[in-house]
């Protein structure tokens, strides 16, 4: 019979419980064993709510303190040796270390999940002797089991995909460590299968990557030891995010069943089973509802995409399912009030795909006659939102579609424009500035509420904010910062701030979702055409030019990044989302250029999480998010410098596009890599200006100069000196004054000693 399933929930909670209990702990203000108990009932709850809307296999161990590759890491012992760990079960002082660093130690390296806003930490493999200091999944199942009569599905992220995704070893020592996780695997394996786990879910997402003969040939013997070693054990090997690679090779594996994406990788993975079918012997998790986006799911469209699967799987082997866990939404649309209905009955979050899962089962083990309501309201929602006044702007459709088919592009080459600009502003060797930023203090973020309740008018808050900038412009200049920021005290979000002030977005209240560790943002929602309604950050960068005769930057978000931070429309194609921004910021970038504001970054982080996964179709999207840029950028004076800045993602596949956007300035993250990154550039050829971060900001640690100073010397080995600029990896919005004050003073003390080095190539 068919059934339903989930294959991840969102941790943090309807109310972010999850996040405030985190802080409170490492603020101090939490003891342990309360932690420990407000987590369990988070996650039980979590479970209850699965069980009451009626999902037949609930994952288990999908739960987590921080993020789900380091748990994996934690359970294997694989803990980097900076943190001295003796062995035994991770203590959470080491584990939040690994992930946050501590006084003595830096973070474990950060980076996007795939193609997701998500971060993951990076496992280490260097010097580690993996052994299993707990079985996570089994502790899982038999908590689901005892405190709430669940037969959980524990959830496990496979061998493959972890090696893959972790660092610390040569390609020749793939097979070795292999084998020594899959050894691992087994004893996990067996020891669910002796407690009776009927089944396993085994994520391996990196099977919609580009596999190599001899990564097919690592997982078939991945596979047959798990097969011979746990024969009656139900595995379900669990893809997403894409298509499948080897389809045919991946079907032949000895498991159970197999998990398709049927949303992100529908055209492929339903293309595949029409041509080389689907084994009689397993079942077919059919990913049909959007684990990552918020639109309700048509259900008549989404039975008539069953309806095809079952001529070719038996509807016994059917498992109705979303297409990745539901980590990367929001938890419930029920505490929306503030949206219009069109919109809101236009949506689903986590409780609503969990019902879209169970209406959808019921439809095919039943009939489409007992849900024929359900899915004619359904099409009404979607129906009313796709004619409604927001999704039909002529206007813009019409001067979007014009500017797409040109090619922006700026008056001058960059050596041309670097020489001007050199002229105008007279900068020092190897510049300082930082990248947007400053802290966001406890006495900020009151304001900001006592402005958003009416407490403040908004005469009020501007002078409020005006204030701050006063202060951080002082510091900036105490400091000996070359080039200065406003400090951004007015934003909560670097894209919320922006989509506020354009049509076509709307704001949830309740959206929540988990960026990394404790972090959660609240996305906007693209759902209608992007249009510019007035200037959006004029003012308080005019405002800070005024107070200072060194350059201010105007700070923006790209149009990529807003698009792929936001939750979009999907009537469109993404690429006309992105050609809709950009045209609204030029708008701005023009009207900042034109207050007098010479140089403007407009910050492009999410380019790279963008990138789509399969190989074929990534020159495409970087060529159109290259042209969005330039859209946005490309009407300035020469004189006028764009810098642009992107962070914590992996950058060495895509230089020659970060440098076809033809920034002035490009700001990198660098330092939480622990200066890999700078080995792109050893490889290729960079000829814009450029800064590499110094120091990570993430991390509450105060860096040396030495520190700083090596990361410094290391990239001059490979960018033109002429051309470097320094800064920290990213905005210091989350950080402290006098850690932010300490660490720029020994980021400029250690500017100064490679200054005095370099002097003579001023």
């Amino acid at each position: 019979m068919v059934r339903s399933s989930s294959l991840g929930y969102p941790r943090i909670g309807a109310d972010r419980e999850w996040k405030k209990a985190l802080e409170a702990f490492w603020a101090g203000k939490l003891e342990e064993s309360e932690f420990e108990l407000q987590l369990q009932e988070i996650r039980l709850n979590h479970l209850r709510k699965q069980k009451e809307k009626g999902i037949d296999l609930i994952p288990v161990n999908d739960f987590s303190y921080y993020d789900h590759i380091l748990d994996t890491a934690a359970m294997f012992g694989i803990i980097p040796e900076r943190f001295a760990f003796e062995g035994g079960a991770v203590p959470l002082s080491v584990y939040y270390g690994v992930a946050r660093g501590t006084k003595d130690a830096t973070a474990s390296e950060m980076t996007k999940w795939f193609n997701t806003n998500y971060h993951y930490i990076v496992p280490e493999l260097t010097g580690a002797s993996p052994v299993i200091t707990e079985n996570k999944p089994l502790t899982a199942y038999r908590e689901a089991k005892e405190k709430l009569g669940i037969e959980g599905k524990p959830v496990i992220v496979g061998p493959l995909t972890f090696l893959k995704l972790s660092k610390g070893y040569s390609k020749s020592e793939t097979d070795a460590w292999l084998s020594r996780l899959t050894q691992l695997y087994v004893q996990i394996l067996q020891e669910l299968a002796e407690e009776g786990v009927q089944w396993v879910q085994i994520d391996e997402p990196i099977l919609v990557t580009k596999l190599s003969d001899a990564d097919i040939e690592r997982l078939k013997n991945i596979y047959a030891t798990f097969a011979s070693a746990v024969p009656n054990l139900n595995i379900m090997l669990q893809t997403y995010f894409e298509s499948v690679d080897r389809y045919a090779d991946i079907i032949s594996l000895p498991v159970k069943g197999i998990g398709l994406d049927f949303v992100h990788g529908l055209g492929a993975n339903i293309q595949n089973i029409k041509t080389f079918g689907f084994p009689a012997d397993k079942v077919l998790g059919a990913g049909v509802i959007d684990g990552r986006g918020i639109w309700k799911a048509s259900i008549r469209e989404k039975l008539e995409l069953v309806e095809e699967l079952t001529k070719h799987v038996a509807t016994e082997n059917l498992v109705i399912q979303s297409s990745s866990s539901l980590l990367h939404v929001p938890v419930t649309t029920e505490r929306e009030t503030k949206l219009t209905s069109e919109l809101k009955n236009a949506l689903a979050y986590a409780e609503e795909k969990l019902d879209e899962l169970v209406l959808i089962t019921k439809a095919i083990a039943s009939g489409k006659a007992g849900v024929l309501e359900e899915i004619e309201q359904c099409d009404r929602a979607i129906q009313a939102l796709q004619q409604s006044d927001e999704r039909n702007r002529s206007d813009i459709q019409q001067s979007v579609a014009a500017l797409s088919v040109q090619q922006p592009e700026r008056s001058r080459p960059f050596a041309q424009r670097h020489v001007a600009q050199q002229a105008k502003w007279q900068l020092p060797l190897f510049p300082t500035t930082t990248i947007g930023s400053f802290p966001q203090s406890a006495e900020v973020r009151k304001a900001r509420q006592l402005w958003r309740k009416g407490e403040w008018n908004n005469e009020q808050y501007a002078a409020f904010i005006r204030e701050q900038i006063d202060v951080w412009i002082k510091l900036q200049e105490e400091i000996e910062l070359d080039v200065l920021v406003h400090g951004e005290f007015e934003r909560t979000d670097m894209v919320e701030f922006f989509g506020e002030k354009l049509a076509g977005f709307a704001f949830t209240q309740n959206g929540w979702v988990q960026s990394y560790g404790s972090r959660c943002v609240k996305p906007p929602v693209i759902f209608g055409d992007v249009a510019f309604t007035g200037e959006m950050t004029v003012e308080e960068t005019k405002y800070a030019q005024s107070r200072t005769s060194r350059p201010v930057k105007g700070m923006l978000t790209g149009p990529i990044t807003i698009m792929n931070w936001s939750f979009v429309r999907d009537d469109i194609p993404r690429e006309h989302i992105a050609y809709q921004l950009a045209y609204a910021l030029r708008q701005e970038v023009e009207a900042l250029e034109s207050a007098g504001i010479g140089m403007i970054q407009v910050d492009e982080p999410a380019v790279r999480e963008g990138l789509p996964l399969k190989e074929e179709e990534q020159a495409g999207y970087l060529a159109w998010a290259v042209k969005a840029f330039r859209i946005a950028t490309c009407t300035v004076q020469d004189t006028t410098q764009i810098h642009t800045h992107m962070c914590y993602c992996e950058f060495h596949d895509m230089i020659d596009s970060i440098e076809a956007m033809d920034a002035d300035v490009i700001s990198i993250e660098t330092s939480r890599s622990h200066g890999e990154l700078i080995h792109s550039f050893e490889l290729n050829t960079y000829k814009l200006g450029i800064g590499l971060g110094v120091y990570d900001i993430h991390s509450p640690r105060v860096p040396s100069v030495e520190e700083m100073t090596a990361m410094i010397e290391r990239a001059l080995r490979v960018l033109d000196p002429k051309l470097f600029w320094i800064n920290p990896d990213c905005g210091l919005k989350t950080r402290g004054l006098e850690e932010t004050v300490a660490s720029l003073r020994n980021m400029v003390d250690a500017t100064k000693i490679a200054r005095d080095k370099h002097a003579a190539l001023v």
